[in-house]
């Protein structure tokens, strides 16, 4: 069935990596409701299971570009 649907084999554990990812790291879930959801007891599992993925590196890389080189908006221009 995975071969067909063309999901690689992956292990259920695979699966706690990528949903703490997805909470943590893409949706932007606090740390402690994340420790709720997936039963752990301190923040040293949350540095274990999050993994930093290439969508976020390119946020990231987005948002300090725009911090650093950002141009005027016409509604900044306006007000200077």
């Amino acid at each position: 069935m995975l071969r067909l649907a063309g999901l690689r084999d992956g292990r259920l554990h695979d699966a706690r990596h990528t949903a703490a990812t997805a909470l943590l790291m893409i949706l932007g879930v606090a740390e402690r409701a994340v420790m709720g959801i997936m039963g752990w007891s301190n923040s040293t599992m949350a540095a274990r299971y999050q993994h930093l993925t290439a969508q976020v590196r390119r946020d990231i890389a987005q948002r300090v570009g725009g911090l650093l080189w950002d141009t005027p908006t016409e509604d900044s221009k306006s007000t200077s």
